[in-house]
């Protein structure tokens, strides 16, 4: 009897038991996993999640890694953790999706079948759409990429003084080009380098630049972002140019459409964001990312189908949307499976903190779709005092705390953007930025 039959008869065996599959092991899939799990018992719901990993990756805490840390203490073994909940793990990728006959294909061969299926399979870097991107700069996408970029720091940091043509300052410049999603990450990599150059005693050797092709500095989040960037940017004698596109990339110089040039030594970018991997059979923008009803993310013409974090159509890819986007999709997936009402449906007001060295920066900002392309989030006109941005040295150890409380949770099973834990900690963030907002 093939694999294929016998999981089909044993759901057939339980007919209250329905066959959900999650793809991905990231923010995404993982949250969506454990939340359902923590609502829906293994009577009602059998959860397998399909990972082309091991392990799941705290990517955010990949900006300390060309500082020191240890990529090693970024990954959270996914089998133990999955274990613990009655989930099954299978680790392969899925390569085409069938909703016609509500199957998966994965790249070992298999095919499963699903009454439910949640895409989390997240997003990539395609940097071939720039001339010369791939070839010159180094990425930010893996911690193998850090590693890297940690060695260029270094290097900028060992310049020597000199006279003459030794002592000629190093040039550094951060570029975002177009169909980047959420440069956040580069923001806080170029201000913790600034502050570590000061602190190695290297900053007067090193010229730092950054260009963006948005209007205005993490465009996403609205003004007081940008006005907090601007600042520190001034304060920190970093070069910031907003609305640079860049058209092509040389050796030792970009070349920015109808604009100048600008010359480095290193260049460090973000590339176009594209989806990490594509399924004709569902319907997608011109980047693969899966159209989906907003609230529930259920994909659009397939209600049985979700989309959660970066596989999916809203436009900023972030861990904490990510988080949001799989809990309304987890309270969707129970409230079918039990024939109630959705507890939560997807809400999309982020919050992140801004890791800088000597302090960080906390923004929560209620987003709204606008439909205009060009500009397709927004801060939401009725925001208000739910908007807040602050700065201060003590966010640093909200960072930390948000650092070593994802994947302690996920480790053990949990969601964690939901139940007692989530109220608890979403409690002491926002009185925290109530009283440290600007």
């Amino acid at each position: 009897m093939s694999e294929l039959t016998k999981t089909t008869l044993q759901t057939l065996d339980n007919p209250q038991q329905r066959r959900v599959i999650v793809l991905g092991g990231g923010f995404g899939g993982l949250e969506t996993a454990f939340a359902l799990r923590s609502e829906v018992g293994a009577d009602r719901a059998r959860i397998t999640i399909v990972s082309d990993s091991d392990h799941f990756l705290f990517k955010p805490n990949s900006i300390y890694v060309p500082f020191g840390l240890d990529p090693a203490k970024l990954r959270v073994p996914l089998a133990p953790a999955v274990a613990k909940r009655d989930i099954e793990l299978i680790r392969a990728s899925a390569v085409e999706i069938d909703p016609d006959s509500r199957a998966v294909a994965l790249d070992d061969g298999r095919s499963l079948p699903y009454d439910r299926l949640v895409v989390a399979t997240g997003s990539g870097m395609r940097a071939t759409e720039i001339p010369g991107l791939a070839e010159h700069a180094i990425p930010t996408w893996t911690p193998e990429d850090m590693v890297r970029l940690g060695g260029a720091f270094r290097s900028l940091a060992a310049a020597p003084n000199g006279t003459g043509a030794a002592a000629a300052r190093r040039r550094i410049l951060f570029l975002v080009p177009p169909n980047n999603k959420c440069a956040g990450p580069l923001y806080e990599i170029v201000l913790m380098l600034e502050t570590w150059l000061r602190r190695q005693g290297a900053r007067e050797r090193v010229e730092i630049t950054w260009a963006t092709s948005e209007r205005t500095y993490i465009q996403a989040f609205g003004p007081r972002l940008h006005e907090v960037v601007t600042e520190e940017f001034e304060r920190r004698g970093i070069t910031g140019m907003a609305g640079h596109v860049v058209e092509r990339i040389e050796p030792g110089r970009v070349e920015f459409a109808g604009g100048p040039s600008v010359a480095y030594d290193t260049l460090v970018a973000f590339p176009p964001y594209v989806a990490a991997q594509a399924f004709p059979g569902l319907p997608t923008d011109d980047r693969g990312f899966i159209a989906t009803e907003s609230r529930s993310r259920r994909v659009a013409s397939h209600p049985e189908i979700f989309a959660v974090g970066d596989a999916g159509d809203f436009p900023v890819k972030q861990a904490f949307l990510a988080f949001l986007q799989a809990d309304a999709a987890a309270a969707h997936l129970a409230a079918e499976l039990t024939a109630t009402e959705p507890a939560i449906s997807f809400d999309p007001v982020s919050m992140c903190v801004m890791e800088q060295f000597d302090k960080a920066t906390f923004a929560q900002v209620p987003l709204r779709l606008t439909g205009d392309p060009a500009r397709p989030v927004e801060v939401r006109p009725d925001a208000g005092s739910d908007y807040r941005v602050g700065s201060s040295r003590t966010w640093r150890l909200g960072k930390k705390m948000l650092g070593h409380a994802v994947p302690w949770r996920f480790a053990n099973g949990l969601p964690f953007h939901s139940g007692p834990f989530w109220a608890g900690m979403d409690l002491g963030l926002r009185g925290m930025s109530r009283a440290l907002a600007d």
